[in-house]
């Protein structure tokens, strides 16, 4: 392990308009601080930008917004000599590929996080900070740990780093993961398909304060909506009609019953959940109500789900499933110890395989396109989507060192 101090690499400290900030700070300047009516495209340009001038090999910015690049080794071919015209061309070739994986869109922002209508960018040298491997230099804005900054990081690192022989290395920043993961599927519908992939979501301060640690599995979430039908009829005549809300509360009945799946992953039980989150129904004070609908989120492990759909053996009930968005787990143990080796060598601290509570574009990888996926990234537990949002210097810095490492590691 390094004797690392985790403060900057470029010299010099944290000054916000310094001219000799660490290059990740300045490069997650550059992706957060957009113009907020077209932030994600914006910061999808930027990176393009970024990319065809500062790294090697080729780049594409695709029809749904996405943004790639690929490398090969020095010694290798490319697969596409001719260049990218298509997500398919990023992982095509004889060669397996690794991708470091990001998303540059974002929640909206709080009006503290706005200025001059654009999104806004601080850095606070702060105090000494345990967390953050004893350096309290932190930046702020919307986006820099969710996650813009790991973005900063993996592109720092596709430039930088020493290839593995015999694999290539691609980036890619995907649109609309906030709302789905819409930019990551339509990728993977296009043909997007790594053998391996390292998504920067947060997986800070998991086993310790402080520690980047390699999740090796996360949770889906699917939302149901049960929709119970009835008859209307006046409700001083109750017997005319058949009462929707009734039938939904037999169902929310069922719902609580229900067995939660779980599964043993990294030395941990990750257990799903069934709640009941929203009721809808009725019209009048006076009316039996004929509709009712029940909100229910429902958080999936995988290769295992609630049974919901138990509910529609009650008269008049149907199940509509609204969004389902699906777990992770790894398979690669070797690839999982080489993301654990080189976040080791980037920190002081002793990272650890870990699970998340979160769904991220590592299950679309892991479900719709084969992919091997580890989450390893920036932010820290509640930092984001905060009106405060910040991520440390030194965990940026320390992102980097770990995407380069994993690149040249050998764990095929």
């Amino acid at each position: 392990m390094e004797d690392v101090t985790e403060s900057s690499s470029s010299g010099g400290g944290v000054d916000g308009d310094a001219d000799d900030v660490p290059e990740v700070v300045a490069l997650t300047r550059e992706l957060v601080a957009v113009p907020v009516g077209d932030a994600e495209a914006a910061a999808g340009d930027r990176i393009e930008a970024w990319l065809r001038e500062h790294a090697p090999g080729a780049v594409l910015r695709d029809d749904h917004g996405n943004v790639f690049a690929r490398r090969t080794p020095a010694d290798a071919e490319p697969a596409t000599p001719e260049g990218l015209t298509d997500a398919r061309d990023v992982t095509a070739g004889d060669r397996p590929t690794l991708a470091l994986v990001g998303h540059h869109d974002v929640v909206d922002p709080a009006a503290s996080q706005v200025a001059d209508g654009r999104l806004t960018f601080d850095v606070d040298e702060g105090a000494d900070d345990p967390a953050s491997g004893g350096v309290g230099a932190r930046v702020r804005g919307r986006g820099v740990a969710d996650m813009k900054g790991a973005v900063a990081a993996a592109m720092l690192a596709f430039r930088d780093a020493d290839l593995a022989p015999g694999r290539d290395l691609a980036f890619a920043s995907f649109v609309g993961e906030e709302v789905g993961g819409e930019g990551c599927r339509a990728a993977i519908a296009d043909g997007f398909a790594p053998a391996w992939a390292v998504v920067g979501e947060g997986s800070t301060g998991y086993s310790a304060a402080g520690v980047t640690d390699v999740a090796v599995a996360h949770k889906g979430r699917r939302t149901v909506t049960v929709e119970a039908a009835g008859a209307a009829a006046h409700a001083s005549e109750p017997d005319e009609g058949e009462n929707a809300i009734y039938r939904a509360t037999d169902a929310v009945d069922v719902l609580r019953d229900l067995q939660w799946p779980s599964v043993d992953v990294a030395g941990e039980t990750l257990s799903g959940s069934v709640v009941v989150t929203e009721v809808d129904g009725g019209s009048a004070w006076n009316v039996v109500p004929d509709s009712c609908e029940v909100t229910v989120d429902e958080r999936t492990v995988p290769g295992e789900r609630a049974a919901v759909a138990r509910v529609e053996a009650i008269e008049g009930v149907a199940v509509r499933v609204d969004q389902d968005l699906p777990p992770m787990r790894c398979g690669d143990d070797a690839f999982a110890d080489a993301v654990l080796a080189a976040a080791t060598d980037a920190q002081a601290g002793q990272p650890e395989r870990v699970t998340k509570p979160h769904a991220t574009d590592a299950g679309w990888l892991d479900d719709r396109a084969g992919t091997e996926c580890v989450v390893c990234g920036v932010a820290e537990p509640g930092e984001a989507h905060t009106d405060a949002e910040s991520a440390s210097v030194a965990i940026l810095e320390r992102c980097r060192r770990t995407y380069e490492g994993v690149a040249g590691a050998s764990f095929e």
